[in-house]
């Protein structure tokens, strides 16, 4: 059931605040589709398309992607509006604070969700329905009686999936037929585990439990110990995947792990900070050291994609003869 919001909270409906729930600004995350493009040509350089039209693909793929996101938004603003009226600060968002339109916001969630669609089919496909598949997770997300945001783990992990469909859409930009390797989908999974843990961890220490429960249902199971251990898992299984991966199919990535577990460390040290950063992660860029080991981290990766080091093969070529482990005993 979808709930509404009283009458008195829709006199007072402005384009600003219509506008704002879309929460244009939230658009930076979808730079995570951006590697599933990069990866795509790498892996598979013999992809029959012309430079002009991946770009073309690419652009359109982005919009549609922040339309699907902007309708997951909107929709998450209008049910959260109850909850958000409890939170020091949610409390003026646009909907409780009256500014938008209950009736006409539901018309505007699924607007940007056809015009996501309508775009992404441009594209291929598979593309809308990666759109179309992100937009279902929104829903799963926010809307009762699932409303996977209120249970404990599960807010975490299925809005931690967004990150392999957003790769998925960049991948499927560039070869809308390719199979995507499982590994890099499961690391890419837990690495947005790992950041939404550290969020809730992080808003767990900002407020104090007792409103953190009002405010979120999922809060009354969590402790800091608890999100820690969580942290440790979700960026444990991050690696392993990463490094299986990194063993199947780009061997020369394996001198970016000492710089992707610098980016994980940093990011994890602001969750230390007093109102740290992490609990809004559009601001990230005011960080200057989490920045810089970013765009290092990023400038490194896309080189070992395309540069080949046959000393990298050579070293990591195995040392021992695996033929008895398969023999039957």
């Amino acid at each position: 059931m979808i709930i509404g919001l009283s009458n008195a909270d829709k006199g007072k409906a402005t384009f600003r605040g219509h506008l704002a729930i879309c929460r244009v600004d939230h658009w930076v995350k979808n730079v995570f589709v951006v590697p599933g493009t990069i990866v795509a040509l790498a892996i598979d350089r013999s992809v029959a398309r012309s430079w002009k039209d991946i770009g073309l693909h690419v652009v359109l793929g982005l919009l549609a992607t922040c339309l699907t996101a902007s309708s997951n938004y909107v929709i998450n603003e209008v049910l959260d509006a109850p909850s958000d009226r409890r939170h020091p600060t949610k409390c003026l968002r646009p909907v409780p604070s009256g500014l938008v339109n209950v009736p006409l916001a539901y018309v505007q969630w699924i607007g940007l969700m056809v015009a996501s669609l309508v775009i992404a089919l441009q594209v291929s496909t598979s593309c809308a329905v990666t759109m179309l598949i992100l937009w279902i997770m929104g829903c799963l997300y926010n809307i009762p009686p699932i409303r996977t945001k209120d249970l404990a783990y599960m807010d975490v992990l299925s809005e931690a999936v967004n990150n392999p469909l957003r790769m998925l859409a960049g991948w499927f930009m560039v070869n809308p037929r390719a199979i995507v390797p499982a590994s890099l989908l499961l690391s890419y999974w837990m690495v947005g585990g790992y950041f939404m843990a550290i969020k809730r961890y992080a808003e767990l220490r900002h407020l104090a439990h007792a409103v953190a429960a009002e405010y979120r249902k999922s809060f009354r199971a969590y402790t800091q110990e608890k999100l820690l251990v969580s942290i440790v898992f979700y960026a444990s299984a991050a690696m392993l995947f990463l490094g299986a991966f990194i063993m199947r199919y780009r061997i020369e990535l394996i001198l970016t792990v000492p710089f992707v577990s610098l980016v994980m460390s940093i990011y994890l040290g602001l969750a230390f900070t007093e109102d740290s950063a992490v609990q809004a992660p559009e601001k990230l860029y005011k960080e200057p050291y989490l920045m810089a080991a970013i765009v290092l981290c990023s400038v490194l990766i896309v080189l070992l994609l395309f540069v080949d080091v046959p000393m990298i093969s050579h070293v990591f070529s195995p040392t021992m003869d695996t033929a008895d482990w398969a023999a039957p005993k």
